[in-house]
């Protein structure tokens, strides 16, 4: 697996988990649903909102990155800013943050510098994570996309 989808399978093992503990069907419990009824068309446009057309189920929610992140720098014992750093973001995943990673992810995400600039390319890569998180369904604060 590229590491930026481990990137996104951690971040967005929440939304996921939610989803799969919601049933899909109804319970045993629950009435089934009364079948809709017909109107006649009366030549004035159709009511019908595509809910039985075979439309597929709505998009996921988007996960709200800095939530999750929140949440696992509360639960670390070590002090990480996940908001400024690759290395703490990767850390606080459980990830290989090591030079060698990052210079993985970096080419996997197509970096145009020159890799042995670490400073450089941390900066660059901790803003193509966020944005490609917001790309994937990720929510993430505006300002941390600057």
């Amino acid at each position: 697996m590229s590491l930026f989808k481990t990137i996104l399978s951690k971040i967005f093992a929440s939304r996921d988990a939610a989803q799969s503990s919601t049933p899909s069907q109804p319970t045993p419990s629950s009435p089934p649903a009364a079948p809709a009824e017909a109107t006649p068309d009366t030549g004035r446009g159709s009511q019908n909102t595509g809910s039985s057309l075979g439309v597929g189920p709505p998009a996921p929610a988007p996960v709200d990155v800095a939530a999750v992140m929140n949440g696992l720098a509360a639960a670390h014992p070590e002090k990480l800013d996940w908001k400024r750093s690759i290395v703490d973001l990767m850390k606080l995943l459980d990830m290989d943050s090591s030079l060698a990673s990052r210079k993985e992810l970096a080419a996997e995400l197509h970096y145009p510098g020159d890799t042995s600039d670490s400073a450089k390319m941390n900066l660059w890569l901790h803003q193509q994570v966020l944005k490609k998180l917001t790309e994937n369904g990720g929510k993430v604060p505006a300002e941390l996309l600057d």
